[in-house]
């Protein structure tokens, strides 16, 4: 399938140009990008099935991009929106692909690659041209994505408001005496109703499963007094959404009303550190501060975002160590939690762009915990 977001060829063919500077700057004769994330949104072109069959985009500075292609799937190659601004290279069965593409590469050259093209066809290329080698596209080039252009935003915006649509409507359902999967069930039609073709993710963490910040969703019967962690998201006209609210079934105690708020606070406080100019990882530590200095430090055992476009997770990241510059545009989330082993956890996550002097926050639903039956 293509991309259904309204991107015209001229817009691929700048992406594809920005992307072969990038990677001269970056000391890269070129870059190497296989069916995934990176070839849509550098052509909007999604192959129907991945195959063994080779399919590359190849981009070098001072060459037009060109899509080898299977000859049986250039048809539908053709028809991508930014088809205008490729060269097409089809190959047939029975001939060698790399041997055809080698002619386009720099011999010597060292080459930026997508981080999921296949080992089968990385190690064809090396076994063709000894003298190359590679680096992952993300190390590379990491912020290629990350910074969006106004309309990225609009379709990112959009998104975030069908997530909240969606969370305002599973507040209604019942939670008590349901299995968490039919909770998840509830979430995951929600989206596709608010428009998300693609549902990535329904964490429903009810109880003491809301302490691993990955379970999905079981078949625990959710009960009265459980805290629970709703965390979804997915893709809407080819735009992430992710968001996290805390929701509790009936009254909650004391000592979960305060662990809600710490990180209530500790989100806030990560949301008011993004500005442009500010690195990385002051989020992370602006956020794990307030967890920390309540006395939950140990309790918070993930990085405090991630950036979020075409896929939901994707560079950069909110995490010690991460130096990179926040600049306007970038989206990521901002999403501390706090776990606590075998009783309960609470995240509360929106995504947030950054402004020209600041952030904004893509998910606008309430942060305060809601309470729910």
């Amino acid at each position: 399938m293509n991309a259904t977001a309204p991107f015209t060829a001229e817009d691929y063919r700048a992406r594809m140009e920005r992307a072969a500077r990038a990677a001269a700057d970056a000391g890269l004769a070129g870059l190497l990008v296989a069916p995934g994330p990176d070839l849509v949104w550098l052509t909007g072109y999604a192959p129907t099935a991945e195959t063994e069959r080779l399919t590359l985009l190849v981009l070098a500075p001072g060459q037009d991009p060109v899509l080898v292609v299977p000859a049986l799937e250039a048809p539908d190659a053709a028809q991508a929106p930014g088809a205008p601004a490729l060269t097409f290279h089809d190959w047939t069965d029975g001939k060698d692909p790399y041997a055809a593409t080698a002619a386009l590469l720099d011999p010597r050259g060292r080459f930026g690659v997508s981080d999921n093209a296949w080992a089968l066809h990385l190690l064809a290329f090396q076994k063709t041209l000894p003298g190359t080698a590679y680096a992952a596209l993300t190390e590379a080039l990491p912020m290629l994505r990350a910074v969006k252009d106004a309309a990225e935003l609009e379709l990112m915006t959009a998104a975030g408001a069908a997530a909240d649509a969606a969370f305002e409507g599973i507040r209604a359902v019942r939670f008590a005496g349901r299995r968490e999967s039919e909770v998840g069930a509830d979430l995951a039609r929600l989206l596709r109703e608010h428009g998300h073709q693609q549902v990535d993710f329904t964490i429903v963490g009810s109880g003491p499963n809301g302490a691993n910040p990955h379970h999905e969703m079981g078949d625990r019967v959710i009960q009265d007094g459980d805290m629970v962690v709703l965390d979804f998201g997915g893709l809407k006209d080819g735009y992430g959404s992710d968001t996290t609210r805390t929701v509790h079934v009936g009254e909650p105690t004391d000592e979960e009303r305060r662990v809600h708020d710490i990180v209530r606070e500790a989100q806030e406080a990560g949301f008011r550190a993004v500005r442009p100019g500010a690195a990385c990882q002051d989020v992370d530590r602006a956020a794990r501060a307030v967890i920390t200095d309540a006395g939950y430090g140990e309790y918070f055992i993930h990085r405090t975002g991630h950036g979020i476009g075409v896929t939901t997770h994707e560079p950069p990241y909110m995490i010690e160590g991460e130096r990179q510059v926040l600049v306007p545009g970038m989206c990521f989330s901002v999403e501390p939690g706090i776990y606590l082993p075998g009783r309960f956890g609470v995240r509360i996550e929106d995504i947030v762009t950054v402004t020209e002097d600041g952030g904004r926050r893509l998910n606008r639903t309430p942060r305060e915990m809601a309470i729910v039956h």
